[in-house]
């Protein structure tokens, strides 16, 4: 069997490939949490892939249903050969991870393998919270430990806020697939002609809807900052990611709420400096 520090360079590799943002932000949290922060978000890339790596959706089926199973194993004392599994296993037995927010995520993921539209916002918010927000809770046990209890709210809005600037810049991937992760409601509110979204076709229309989507954004964020002002300080490294949402709302602001004009990044020393000052104050900003 590989070593522990071999299965958690594996999930390092992984995110530093596939989830830039969060890599960057890990490598400003204290060394002896980043293994267990890489298995994570590993195992989030995982299960966020699937929908890419299979042809149909009952093959999607049986992937969430072999990590439920590996999930499961882990909280009965038995550990697989995969890699991020092995290293979750161990962010999960030193840090005491609870299972429920792990067979959440694995629910919820089951919407990304088909077609059907997310209709309502409390719909989306379900989802999020189960995607997302999951990830700043479980991010807080590993880097908080007991403390982690007290920055669920603020787990709460950042998930809400993070998954949200990240749908809308990924809009253009996810109309060519089919795929409608913005909620209906706020679409039907600003009279949205649905087939504009399938098709990339910028109206004004869309162009609101995008625009109270980023409003969406920014009041989750406020929220979260102002939870997490009152919340311990030794679960703040948790929430570093969470520092990127407002220059990436900015982009998206810049870009007339048109993520069809092309891709909203942000240059990787705009974001190491965004983080790196961010870590260094210990708050918002």
């Amino acid at each position: 069997m590989p070593k522990p520090d071999t299965d958690q360079a594996y999930c390092a590799n992984q995110v530093r490939a596939f989830d830039k943002d969060r890599y960057l932000a890990i490598l400003l949290t204290p060394i002896t949490v980043r293994g267990h922060l890489f298995a994570l978000y590993a195992f989030n890339i995982e299960i966020a892939k699937i929908r890419e790596v299979v042809s149909e959706a009952l093959l999607g089926e049986m992937r969430l249903n072999w990590w439920r199973e590996a999930i499961e194993a882990i909280y009965h004392g038995d550990v697989g050969e995969h890699p991020v599994v092995r290293a979750l296993e161990r962010a999960i037995v030193e840090c005491t991870l609870p299972q429920k927010p792990f067979l959440d995520l694995l629910n919820a993921r089951q919407f990304d393998l088909y077609e059907a539209p997310m209709k309502t916002v409390a719909e989306f918010d379900a989802y999020t919270g189960a995607t997302s927000s999951v990830l700043f809770q479980l991010a807080s046990f590993i880097v908080g430990g007991r403390a982690a209890a007290k920055a669920a709210e603020a787990s709460g809005h950042a998930g809400i806020a993070y998954a949200l600037q990240g749908l809308i810049r990924a809009a253009p991937i996810h109309a060519e697939r089919g795929q409608l992760y913005l909620p209906l409601e706020v679409l039907d509110h600003s009279d949205v002609e649905i087939k504009d979204y399938y098709s990339a076709t910028m109206t004004p229309a869309l162009a609101t809807a995008f625009r109270e989507l980023h409003d969406i954004a920014h009041y989750h964020l406020a929220l979260a900052e102002e939870h997490l002002a009152t919340a311990p300080v030794d679960v703040f490294a948790a929430f570093l990611p969470a520092s990127l949402i407002k220059p990436y709302l900015k982009k998206i602001a810049n870009q007339d709420y048109d993520p069809f004009a092309g891709s909203i990044e942000i240059s990787q020393l705009a974001r190491q400096w965004r983080l790196w000052r961010t870590a260094g104050k210990g708050r918002f900003g």
